[in-house]
Formats: C-alpha cells, structure tokens, sequence
C-alpha cells in the first residue's frame, strides 16, 4: 500500500525546513523593537525637562515673591535646569502679582532618533502675589 504525500515534503522534512524561521523573524524585527525603545526612551526625557521647566519657573518665582535682585531670581530658576532662559514678566508691589516665564530647549540627541527629531523649546510659566517690597 503506497501513502501519497500532498506538497511533496514529508511532515519530517517539513520541520527540518522551517527550523530558522525564528531566529529569521527575530532578526527581522529586533531593529524596530529597539528604534521603538530608543523612541520610547526620548519622550520620556522629554517629558522630565517638562516637568523640570514648570518646576524652575516654580521655584524663580518663589524668589521673585521674596526679592527684587534679577539674579537670586534667575538663578533660582537655573537651579535645577541649567542653560534655561528665565524672564521677569512683571512684579507689582506688595500684594500684587509677580509673573516668571521659563524657556529651555530640550535636546532630542539620542542616537537614530535625535537625527529624526528636531530640538524641543519648552515653556513654562508661573504666578504668584509678592510678599515683601
């Protein structure tokens, strides 16, 4: 009694055949995996100079509340974000509101994707009411 075979392989020869279609298929989309971890990596920091520009324009014009010196103030704001551009928007008097703006630009230098992504500018800005004169 003869069995025919459908595909002309043996189920044998079959698996023999597809043994590296793994390690294919992973090689083939191991570069996205780590493009899109890269990516994931950059908006992240991304987002911490974010949250670091909301945080200086906090604490300039927490000294801003407090003095009327342009550079206690503008370091203050540089505390924690050097290379932050920091602006007096305008201070009152005792009572009124005192306005600091921040701007920062936050490199996208990391390797493949820095090359793809332009350099961010981030702002932030914050009021408060002045407390001394």
């Amino acid at each position: 009694m003869s069995v025919s075979r459908t595909g002309g392989r043996s189920a044998r020869s079959r698996a023999r055949s597809d043994r590296g279609q793994a390690t294919v298929e992973l090689a083939l989309v191991l570069p996205l995996v780590f493009g899109l971890l890269v990516l994931v990596f950059q908006i992240a920091l991304v987002a911490r100079d974010e949250v670091l520009v909301v945080h200086a324009a906090r604490d300039a014009v927490r000294e801003a509340t407090v003095t009327r010196d342009a550079t206690r103030i503008v370091s203050a704001g540089r505390r924690n974000l050097p290379g932050a551009m920091v602006r007096i928007v305008r201070r009152g008097r005792v009572g009124e509101p005192v306005e600091v703006a921040i701007t920062y630009v936050s490199r996208t230098d990391l390797p493949l994707i820095g090359a793809l992504l332009p350099d961010l500018t981030l702002h932030g800005r914050s009021v408060m009411r002045v407390e001394t004169p």
